[in-house]
């Protein structure tokens, strides 16, 4: 009876224990997602309240799609919150989105369901000043007000620090039509800015369109979208995804990374440029000199990147370029770009339709995979067989042996026939799943790493345990203790421990 009453005990004082750990312990590592409202740290005390630190910035007006420069800077500071608020209502929530110029210092965060509303540290090593950029969104408001909460030690903070004012233009709009800013990338045609975002209400009627996940919004934080429209002898194309670096599309004859005609709006100097490329094999992409591509446009704001452009269905002096009125798989990327525009290789495995489309055919809104299916059987199927049948094998063997001795089934003990039946299921599972990424793949992958060494050890080691019971000596005979002995310690080398 007591052992019953102190087992709520000891609960009720793990569950305390975890309750008031968080706030004791703060954000050391930024994670300050539960203070985007107050921008209050969860440090037990009241916050200072002359500050030591202040805000700067590099102008006083913006229009959407602008960059301002800024800085927070004082005495030595180990933790910070910057967001950009509606002057004339600092209670709202945080609007814009930030980019970062130091990484190892500062981290993004979403606040109010805006990707990279605001910016904090990423530890409490100290530090003297920050430097990030504020984009400004499409819906900004007439005047703009940075504010900051500095943590110069656990105790000691100061919250809403206000930072200087920014406003648009004295312009009725800051609205500009679609093909009206000018900017300055490396092609020979005008760029200009996007005022709003694309919409997808004409996704399967007029325009070709690609969504993931299937069927999203694209000014949605978490929509990767590509669309294409033919325009007489032209397409016009518009992309549009959660990237802080590059996005990507290219069109390919085949399911695989090489020969194809790719087409990357890349962030540079708080800017987007667009660019053509060739990808040979899987080698970085090949820029070209010459851009082919008009009526371009782009768009950075609210944790999006975005672009448009036009190009034509044929471009006989362009070599490279595919014609658009044939069939391709489709191919659409994301990945990170460091300064000067210098892309990296995708994080993720790029979007692949599933077959091949010609996209100044019939109009369609589909969706793609990341996962071929070939390799979604060769996990599912994997999953299965370590997972499932082998655990369950092993449990039988080790703990069933001595209930269902004087059962039988077949001819056998019950435990040894069940044991026997999922090992054999692992063993043609497991083969069949180790022959997927080869047919997927068409032979040896170079660039796997160490996962295929490591599937073919598993499959040697599930084989030679079906080879080993398979010959094991009888019961009565001298070397059935060596071999059971054997079988036993070979088993946790694939099965997880002897």
């Amino acid at each position: 009876m007591l052992q019953q009453m102190e087992l709520p005990g000891l609960a009720f004082a793990v569950w305390m224990l975890i309750c008031f750990y968080a706030p004791v312990g703060g954000y050391p590592n930024g994670k300050v997602r539960e203070a985007c409202t107050s921008m209050v740290p969860c440090h037990g005390s009241s916050p200072q309240l002359s500050p030591e630190h202040t805000i700067t910035v590099n102008g006083t007006e913006f229009k959407p799609g602008d960059s301002i420069e800024v800085h927070l800077s004082g005495p030595v500071f180990e933790g910070f919150f910057i967001q950009a608020r509606d002057a004339e209502h600092l209670e709202s929530p945080a609007l814009g989105s930030f980019m970062l110029a130091d990484r190892g210092a500062s981290q993004l965060l979403t606040c109010a369901h805006t990707k990279n509303s605001a910016v904090s540290h990423t530890s409490k090593a100290k530090k003297k000043h920050i430097k990030v950029y504020w984009i400004a969104p499409g819906n900004a408001p007439k005047r703009v007000q940075f504010l900051a909460t500095v943590v110069k030690k656990y105790k000691i903070f100061w919250v809403k620090i206000p930072g200087p004012i920014v406003s648009q233009p004295n312009a009725l709009s800051p609205t500009p039509p679609l093909h009206a800013t000018s900017g300055a990338v490396s092609t020979s045609h005008p760029v200009s800015y996007l005022s709003k975002p694309f919409n997808a209400s004409s996704c399967g009627r007029t325009k070709f369109c690609i969504r993931n996940p299937s069927n999203c919004d694209p000014e949605s934080a978490s929509c990767f979208f590509l669309s294409f429209q033919q325009e007489g002898s032209s397409v016009f194309v518009e992309m549009s995804g959660p990237s802080e670096g590059y996005l990507a599309f290219a069109l390919s004859h085949d399911q695989w990374m090489g020969d194809d005609d790719a087409y990357l709006c890349v962030g540079e100097d708080h800017r987007v440029r667009t660019i053509t490329a060739y990808l040979k094999e899987r080698s970085p992409p090949v820029l070209d000199s010459e851009n082919a591509l008009e009526d371009v446009s782009w768009r950075l704001a609210d944790g999006l990147l975005q672009c448009s452009f036009r190009r034509s269905i044929r471009l006989p002096a362009h070599k490279g370029r595919f014609n658009l009125d044939a069939s391709y798989y489709i191919f659409l990327a994301d990945g990170e770009a460091s300064e000067g525009g210098v892309i990296h290789k995708h994080r993720q495995q790029p979007l692949i339709t599933n077959g091949i489309y010609n996209i100044t055919g019939l109009p369609q809104d589909i969706g793609g995979s990341r996962s071929p299916r070939l390799i979604k059987a060769h996990g599912t199927l994997m999953f299965i067989a370590w997972i499932t049948t082998v655990s369950i094998g092993v449990i039988v063997a080790r703990f069933f042996k001595p209930v269902w001795s004087y059962s039988f089934l077949f001819g056998k003990e019950m435990w040894f026939q069940v044991h026997r039946m999922l090992m054999l299921t692992t063993v043609m599972l497991t083969s069949i799943s180790f022959v997927l990424p080869f047919i997927y793949r068409g032979g040896w992958s170079q660039q796997a790493g160490f996962h295929p060494y490591l599937g073919c050890t598993v499959m040697a080691l599930a084989i030679f345990q079906a080879l080993m019971a398979g010959f094991r000596p009888s019961r009565h005979a001298p070397r059935k203790t060596s071999a059971m002995r054997a079988h036993g310690c070979a088993a946790p080398r694939t099965e997880g421990g002897c």
